[in-house]
């Protein structure tokens, strides 16, 4: 399996397949149990990767960069004052000088073709840390999640509320496809998938049992879910008249205690973070002034109860990511 991977670069979930997918997933569980007992685990001593957030991130720049020192090697971060990427230099070009002076590039930031350029001219592995399409380390971080809470993936049932258009509804629906889950969107009509993705993932699913549906009444959805996963309403970047609409549109698919009872006492919730479950963020206390609103995509009691798994999921960004550095670099 090493030789499959190494050299790579993580795009896509689409870029690997069921059994590859199922190599990372070992390997970041081998590798959490060396961090959570001290083993060592410097695979990749003393090579160099860069760090390009044209989006910023908590969880994905730490994860990036304790998984780069965990595995022996040295992260630069560039922030997106930092990086010239498309604006005074091209992305072909930033791509041909790091590639020269790294052994692997992460990128976070806007559209998919940045960093599938970035990959074609580089000559290193580059590795998708957020587009607006994708969000593949999330995903995978997701799938380890699900792995160790229920024992196993195939079969299971993820639902997801809110809007569905984008990174993470997208990528959560190819790696549910790729391993076997069933996957259901749902939300109002509007905020459904686009163009040959549901195709694609379909395809897929046909391959490996699962199933992709789509649904607009969240009482209905929620039936039998093993796994309700929402995010957030408004992604980074988009224009604060989002929000009215967003909240008109979405607020019948807020995550509630209702839900998760008419999911099951063995349900799960799941949300990539950051979430708007309370008043304690500057954008919480403008949304509550707003329109009223205490919550967004999830209740409070939702995501402090003990069906979430949302730190758990934290958690497992790192352990994940490591494993796709120390297989794309390492080839293990």
């Amino acid at each position: 399996m090493a030789s499959t991977l190494k050299g790579r670069s993580f795009l896509t979930l689409f870029d690997c397949t069921s059994a590859e997918i199922e190599h990372l997933l070992e390997l970041a569980a081998n590798l959490k149990q060396m961090k959570k007992t001290g083993v060592k685990h410097q695979y990749c001593k003393g090579k160099n990767i860069a760090l390009i957030f044209e989006k910023t991130s908590t969880r994905t720049r730490c994860a990036f960069e304790v998984a780069a020192a965990d595995l022996g090697m040295y992260s630069t971060y560039l922030d997106p004052k930092a990086s010239q990427i498309g604006k005074k230099e091209s992305i072909r070009d930033t791509a041909r000088v790091l590639g020269r002076m790294y052994d692997g590039i992460e990128y976070r930031g806007y559209e998919q073709e940045i960093v599938e350029e970035l990959a074609a001219y580089s000559g290193v592995p580059v590795w998708n840390g957020l587009t607006n399409e994708f969000h593949p380390t999330q995903v995978l971080a997701d799938l380890l999640t699900m792995q160790e809470h229920f024992g196993g993936l195939a079969g299971k049932h993820l639902v997801f509320f809110g809007d569905a258009r984008y990174n993470m509804a997208n990528s959560l629906m190819v790696g549910c496809a790729k391993m076997g889950i069933h996957f259901t969107a749902c939300a109002p009509e509007k905020y459904f998938p686009k163009g040959d993705l549901v195709e694609r993932s379909q395809n897929i699913a046909k391959r490996t049992g699962a199933t992709i549906t789509f649904e607009t009444d969240p009482m209905k959805a929620a039936q039998g879910a093993d796994v309700i996963y929402t995010d957030v309403w408004v992604s980074m970047g988009e224009a604060d008249e989002v929000w009215e609409e967003r909240i008109h549109d979405l607020l019948p698919y807020r995550v509630t205690k209702e839900i998760m009872d008419i999911a099951g006492p063995d349900a799960v919730f799941m949300h990539c973070l950051p979430a708007f479950h309370d008043l304690n963020t500057e954008i919480g206390r403008t949304i509550h002034e707003k329109y009223g609103l205490d919550c967004m995509e999830v209740e409070d009691r939702v995501f402090e109860s003990k069906a979430s798994l949302v730190f758990q999921e934290a958690e497992n960004r790192m352990h994940t990511i490591k494993a796709v550095m120390a297989a794309t670099l390492g080839g293990k």
